[in-house]
Formats: C-alpha cells, sequence, structure tokens
C-alpha cells in the first residue's frame, strides 16, 4: 500500500437539525470539527413518510396519447 496517499480519518461530532449530536469518524474535516446537518432522517418527510406531492399532472396519459400507434408486432 503506498504511503501518504490516503485521507487522514478522525473524530467528527455530527449535530442533527433537532440539536443533538454524535460522534463519529469521518475523512471529513479535521479533527473535532461539527458537521451541522440541513436534514436527517428524524425530520425531513422522505424519511418520515410527511407530505408528498403527486408530480404526474397527466405526463402518463400524455405519453401513451402521443405513443398509442407504436406497437410492437408480436406473431
Amino acid at each position: 500500500m503506498k504511503k501518504n496517499i490516503h485521507p487522514k480519518y478522525h473524530k467528527i461530532i455530527v449535530e442533527m437539525t433537532d440539536g443533538s449530536r454524535f460522534e463519529t469518524k469521518s475523512t471529513w474535516g479535521s479533527e473535532d470539527d461539527v458537521l451541522k446537518l440541513e436534514i436527517d432522517p428524524k425530520s425531513h418527510s422522505a424519511w418520515t413518510g410527511g407530505k408528498q406531492k403527486i408530480l404526474d399532472k397527466g405526463r402518463i396519459s400524455k405519453f401513451n396519447k402521443k405513443f398509442q400507434n407504436f406497437r410492437s408486432e408480436k406473431s
């Protein structure tokens, strides 16, 4: 293994959006830096199952209408 080419692996502190903190090891930043998260699994709707928008707005029906004549010929 080559020497002096790998990033330093050290202890950092991760701060969640609710202010809670935990210690982990990472190559991010330097020793004892604080990584403040903007989103996290406790608060973001992607993990909590909160409100989600349905983005279809007729796109599937428009696609089907546009390509309705393109059917494969199977024997």
